[in-house]
């Protein structure tokens, strides 16, 4: 069988994302002491001793959501629920059994799946001695922990292994499988509304996260693993995010923070624009920390369907991102209807296709033969009565391709010389749609630099795209 699910269920504000982030060790979901921070499905592949779990967080069950999202939520639940080899039930050791446990107990009894009951919130051993009181709801195995108190993670551990149901022979390959890097890491990000959520659900041919109106329904930064041509990928969906000044909550403010995190651990960008609507603050925001990370990066143009209607073209749009966005004019530009899945494959390939060429590696030789034939068609001009040189170049890393240029001193290049070397790289290099960060270092021991000028700080200077 594949890797078991645990269903991790209850009311809500039990400490069931706590628990979750408790065992991963982890940051997985996003915790709140608001009720109903949690909608889509959150899961998280677990090694415990030889066996592989996946860890599934749930809504709150008997939520009523301030954006009228009960239906979507119950339907992520009912899937965890219906998905799932253990339910792992949570309850709060502090308040005792409540009117809405009664009503999840009374949902889950039917169920013929194996259940393990978890009294949360048992910060001091006095409050151990009342689990069992709870034992009305479901007969099931009960494990008291604290997430707080870091207390009896191992013991909740020992007996879900307990009641999974036994492994076979496929359990350990396919847990090693859902565990190994994927092909790519893709973060979706964009302003609230712009359609990510719908592309992932369309790229793992499931509803696998809520898609709705109303801005703001993701609020957990999500990996959907999916396959396309026998490959794996992961799809991160980050929150929806809108201008600091309007940040309401610190639900909101996590979900901006997240969005910049899951920027830092992408292997390639997708930024999601809508036909529909003009460049924001927003959208520039986090053009801004993608340029910063240096990761490499997709203008996606969602809801292409629409703008077909309104009689825009491609090159309108193209044209009008480069205006906007003048430090991303090497980033490819896709266009999309995620609704449909218009392009998406298409869109995933060229994602592979940037990845690809900001981990390619030139040769020393080839680029001083590039660099000498660049200064040669363009001598860097004389800056303060002093000539720049470049005395060598090599690549010093990839993802983002790194090149150092040793020289005479970094601060006798003028920017628009840096900016026509940077192009040369662009053409002459494999390193069309990706950024380039090089970095022009004084050459130690110079003698037309001195040691003064060395030491003093800024020797070191970064130019990039």
């Amino acid at each position: 069988m594949p890797v078991p699910r645990v269903a991790i269920v209850g009311r809500p504000n039990v400490g069931k994302s706590s628990l979750l982030n408790w065992l991963a060790r982890r940051r997985v979901s996003v915790v709140d002491p608001t009720a109903g921070v949690t909608r889509d499905r959150v899961t998280f592949v677990l090694q415990t001793g030889d066996r592989y779990v996946e860890l599934v967080d749930t809504g709150g069950i008997g939520l009523h959501d301030t954006d009228r999202l009960e239906d979507e939520i119950e339907r992520q639940i009912q899937v965890g629920i219906d998905e799932a080899e253990l339910l792992m039930f949570v309850v709060d050791g502090q308040q005792g059994i409540t009117p809405m446990d009664r009503e999840v107990a009374q949902r889950l009894r039917p169920l013929d799946k194996p259940t393990l009951l978890v009294v949360n919130k048992c910060d001091s051993p006095r409050t151990d001695h009342e689990a069992p009181a709870f034992l009305e709801l479901v007969d099931a195995p009960v494990v008291t922990t604290s997430v707080v108190g870091q207390r009896h993670r191992g013991e909740l551990l020992a007996t879900l292994l307990e009641v999974l149901p036994p492994a076979d022979d496929d359990e350990a390959e396919c847990g090693q499988g859902m565990t190994a890097d994927p092909e790519l890491k893709l973060a979706m990000v964009g302003r609230r509304n712009v359609g990510k959520s719908t592309f992932i659900n369309a790229l793992a041919d499931d509803d696998r996260v809520i898609t709705s109106e109303v801005p703001g329904t993701t609020r957990d930064s999500i990996d959907v693993r999916f396959e396309m041509d026998g490959r794996s990928f992961v799809a991160i969906d980050t929150p929806g995010v809108r201008k600091r000044k309007s940040i309401a909550n610190d639900i909101e403010f996590y979900g901006l923070v997240r969005s910049r995190n899951s920027i830092r651990r992408a292997d390639v960008v997708l930024m999601f624009f809508d036909s529909q609507e003009t460049i924001s603050r927003v959208d520039k925001q986090l053009v801004e920390s993608i340029v910063e990370t240096h990761t490499p990066c997709v203008l996606v143009v969602n809801k292409w369907d629409l703008a077909i209607e309104a009689e825009m073209t491609m090159a309108r749009w193209s044209e009008y991102l480069i205006q906007t966005f003048g430090m991303l004019r090497f980033a490819p530009v896709a266009f999309v209807t995620a609704e449909t899945g218009r392009n998406s494959r298409k869109l995933i390939n060229l994602a592979q296709s940037v990845f690809k060429q900001a981990g390619e590696r030139i040769s020393t030789g080839r680029l001083n033969r590039i660099v000498r034939a660049a200064v040669v068609a363009n001598p860097p001009p004389f800056r303060k009565n002093r000539r720049p040189k470049i005395f060598y170049a090599t690549q010093v890393d990839t993802f983002p391709p790194t090149i150092v240029l040793k020289c005479n001193h970094p601060q006798l290049f003028s920017p628009s010389w840096k900016r026509y070397l940077l192009g040369v790289f662009r053409e002459e290099l494999p390193f069309r749609e990706v950024p380039i960060k090089i970095l022009m270092r004084a050459r130690q021991g110079d003698e037309e630099t001195g040691p003064a000028l060395h030491e003093r700080p800024g020797a070191d200077m970064v130019e990039s795209d």
